[in-house]
């Protein structure tokens, strides 16, 4: 009896080790393996400007749309409920992970509901990450090459310095941008050596927001901005249901869980994780709330589902055309040094799920390499055949972003492997659950219904 219980334990320990080998990131020790040099912990504001970076990437340049849809009362109060609820799923997989030791999404979801649980935590990073990534890529190609938005063509900005050339195409910027910006940028295989990156990502994202709400309060002043609507306009039921397209748009734009432990494994004060959280949504928050209230009232019902696009025509200030340049080469630059911080949860769960029982992929320069590249290749090559970040959104925020985002962390702590769920907790989690598949499934039916309906007309 004695021997059965022995062995029981050893393989259930096996199954944890497995678990915690795929997907686990470099902890805060001091190494000397494979060119890492010591490493005695990130500090608060690098983790602050990675969690940071890894929310506010492409979803900003699509809020201005969604608070459009919404209006603009319901629309900012949208992104606050959003925000205080993506808080709580975080704080629900660090309290689980910090009493368990756990030290990956995929580990804790592979604890709470063995392999198969592990696996789809996996893939639906795999899913997310890939579709964000390409939405990055659709927008610098937006940004540089121009793109068509309802019969109209929104110059880029080298097309609009030098005119229309073939090494300006969209193909070939996107190429020279993934060989000579994204593939040296991937290459690092600890989070916290993008923290300087990441500080300025953020710092460009604000640049965006100044000048954006500069430029739409020189308008108010003028009086040459119309008032904003307030409230949707709901004439039948199908514009209801439109609403909801909204939805998976302001998930996507929150969704960072999958970087939470790689950015809390290199904390050495654990302590630290939750008021890093905070700090990183108020601050993503506000940046969110800015840009959507001013671009919304500097463009109105203009305002295209890619904001970036509408700063190609003249703002009706002086040196517009100089601020539509520094608008939007601040933020492709900004969305530049965002893609490798999601690349790393990417590359670190795609790998999880191709070689489950192998070593750590930071230490195998082979398998690290071809599957970068790998990557790099589906996503260049998406970006050229995706025709519009909102389509992109709409896939990913209704079906992988939501299950990372709110699902899983809801029911992770209704399993509650460690004991430690509150009865306030499994209320919050059984409210998050039913508010995600009603709000996503409306969404992916309306947009199904949308799609239909433009095939009839064309």
């Amino acid at each position: 009896m004695g021997v059965g219980n022995g062995s029981a334990d050893t393989n259930q320990q096996t199954a944890r080790n497995e678990i915690r080998d795929e997907t686990t990131p470099l902890l805060p020790v001091k190494v000397e393996e494979e060119g890492f040099h010591e490493f005695n912990g990130a500090s608060f504001s690098g983790a602050v400007f990675n969690l940071s970076t890894t929310i506010v990437g492409a979803g900003i340049m699509a809020l201005p749309a969604s608070i459009k849809m919404l209006g603009l009362i319901p629309g900012l109060l949208m992104i606050i409920f959003v925000a205080l609820l993506t808080e709580a799923s975080i704080d629900m997989l660090i309290r689980c992970s910090h009493q368990g030791k756990i030290t990956s999404y995929g580990w804790l979801m592979g604890e709470a509901y063995g392999q198969w649980g592990r696996i789809a935590l996996q893939a639906s990073v795999v899913i997310n990450n890939i579709g964000v990534m390409i939405v990055y890529m659709i927008i610098i190609g937006d940004v540089l090459s121009g793109t068509s938005s309802g019969g109209v063509h929104h110059r880029g900005i080298l097309e609009g310095w030098f005119g229309a050339h073939l090494w300006n195409s969209r193909a070939i910027v996107l190429l020279v941008t993934t060989l000579f910006v994204f593939a040296p940028l991937v290459s690092f295989k600890r989070l916290d050596s993008l923290s300087y990156t990441s500080a300025l990502s953020v710092a460009l994202a604000v640049v965006f927001v100044v000048i954006t709400a500069g430029i739409a309060i020189i308008k108010v002043i003028s009086g040459t901005v119309a008032m904003p609507k307030l409230f949707p306009e709901i004439d039948d039921l199908s514009s209801v249901w439109k609403l909801f397209t909204a939805v998976p748009v302001l998930v996507t734009a929150y969704i960072c869980h999958y970087n939470v432990h790689s950015i809390d494994n290199e904390l050495e004060d654990k302590t630290q994780t939750k008021p890093i959280v905070r700090t990183s949504l108020a601050l993503c928050s506000s940046v969110y709330i800015a840009t959507s209230f001013f671009a919304y009232l500097l463009f109105g019902d203009g305002t295209l589902d890619d904001v970036l696009a509408n700063f190609d025509s003249n703002l009706g200030i002086p040196f517009s055309s100089v601020f539509n340049d520094v608008v939007r080469v601040s933020y492709a630059a900004h969305v530049m040094l965002v893609f490798p911080i999601v690349f790393f949860a990417l590359r670190l769960n795609l790998d999880g799920l191709l070689f489950p029982t192998s070593r750590h992929i930071s230490y195998d320069n082979k398998r690290f390499t071809i599957i970068t590249i790998s990557l790099l290749v589906v996503i260049y090559t998406a970006a050229i055949f995706i025709p519009s970040i909102w389509d992109a959104f709409q896939f990913t925020g209704a079906t992988a972003a939501v299950l990372i985002g709110f699902i899983f962390p809801a029911m992770v702590i209704l399993r509650d492997p460690y004991g430690i769920a509150t009865k306030r907790d499994k209320i919050l989690a059984v409210t998050m659950i039913v508010l995600a598949v009603v709000s996503n499934s409306v969404a992916l039916y309306s947009d199904a219904m949308n799609i239909f309906r433009r095939k009839e007309v064309a």
